[in-house]
This record gives structure tokens, C-alpha cells and sequence, in this order.
């Protein structure tokens, strides 16, 4: 079990942190850091996953803020379209339980 350095413990506070396997859950690890992360902890997650993994949960996970997720599809050339918290669906409902 390949576990997260204690400066990400920040980003996983709903969660037993001591507990947390990287390489059983990348795409829950890198949608935390792409919603929340730091330089340092961006710099982390580049050397530990691979762009594909990143462009993967962005397209994928729908916990991301819709501010993130754009800055992320800028950052790494993903049309919008292919982003699932993007889209109008996710985003009305989103909006509806939480319109701030």
C-alpha cells in the first residue's frame, strides 16, 4: 500500500488519512488535488501520476468545482464538453441543492 506524504492530509479531512492507498484510488487522490491543492501539492501529483490519469478524472469525476474543473481544462487542453461537472445537466442540479 503506497501511501499520500503527510502535507496532503489537508485535502483528505473527511477520511482516515492513515488510511488512504494511492494506488487503489488515484482518481479520488488527484480530483482532491485538482479541487484543492497547493503548488506543492500539484507539483506532488504530477511526479506521482501520469497526465492521462489527470485528464482521466477530470473528464470522469463530477466532485469538482466548476471553477476548477475549467482551469483545469484550460490547463491541460481538455475541451469542455468532455467535462462531466461541466455539463448542463450536472450543472442545474448542481446549482438547484446549492446555488452559490
Amino acid at each position: 500500500m503506497k501511501r499520500a506524504p503527510k502535507f496532503l492530509k489537508q485535502y483528505f479531512w473527511d477520511i482516515d488519512f492513515e488510511k488512504l492507498d494511492i494506488e487503489n484510488h488515484p482518481f479520488y487522490v488527484i480530483s482532491r488535488i485538482l479541487n484543492y491543492g497547493n503548488k506543492k501539492a500539484i507539483q506532488w501529483m504530477n511526479r506521482c501520476f501520469s497526465r492521462s490519469e489527470q485528464i482521466q478524472t477530470l473528464c470522469t469525476r463530477r466532485d469538482m468545482s466548476p471553477r476548477s474543473a475549467n482551469f483545469w481544462a484550460v490547463i491541460l487542453g481538455v475541451p469542455r464538453g468532455r467535462v462531466k461537472c461541466l455539463q448542463g445537466p450536472y450543472l442545474k442540479t448542481r446549482r438547484q441543492l446549492w446555488p452559490y
